[in-house]
């Protein structure tokens, strides 16, 4: 069924990263003024703190769990692994904690990167970086209009 309206998705994803590349291009970034410092954070309770990371980690495991992208890349990892098919739990558990594990660790190693920059990245530097992944999308989404044409 996808296959018999690919020109139509690959118009409307198009369209849709166009406007994504052109708003990010021409927008400003995010205020990071709100943001606390660590100074701020050592201020906040144990409790609430603990509280704030439970709800962040809880709405972006859901998010993740919930993402299109995730469940069809999952599928098609089973299907070509034939995972599933012939009853091996054991190996499909294996197989999803390994997915797990790598994807704690990027995240990890990512926010950890992100912490140790944090202080030189200006204002100047994110727009420019904005601006980057704006041109980036654009040329995306150019590539699938191409393609549905």
């Amino acid at each position: 069924m996808l296959l018999g309206h690919r020109n139509a998705i690959a118009l409307a994803g198009g369209a849709i990263l166009l406007y994504i590349g052109i708003r990010s291009i021409r927008g400003d970034p995010a205020s990071v003024e709100s943001a606390p410092t660590t100074e701020q954070s050592a201020v906040v309770s144990p409790d609430s703190n603990a509280r704030t990371l439970a709800a962040d980690f809880g709405s972006t495991f859901l998010l993740t769990l919930t993402n299109p992208v995730t469940i069809l890349a999952f599928v098609g990892i089973f299907a070509g692994l034939g995972v599933g098919v012939s009853g091996d739990y054991l190996a499909a558990a294996v197989l999803v904690a390994g997915v797990f594990a790598g994807s704690a660790l990027w995240w990890f190693v990512l926010s950890a990167a992100v912490d140790r920059v944090r202080e030189r990245v200006t204002p100047a530097v994110l727009r420019r970086v904005n601006q980057l992944a704006g041109v980036v999308i654009v040329g995306f989404g150019v590539a699938a209009l191409w393609s549905g044409l």
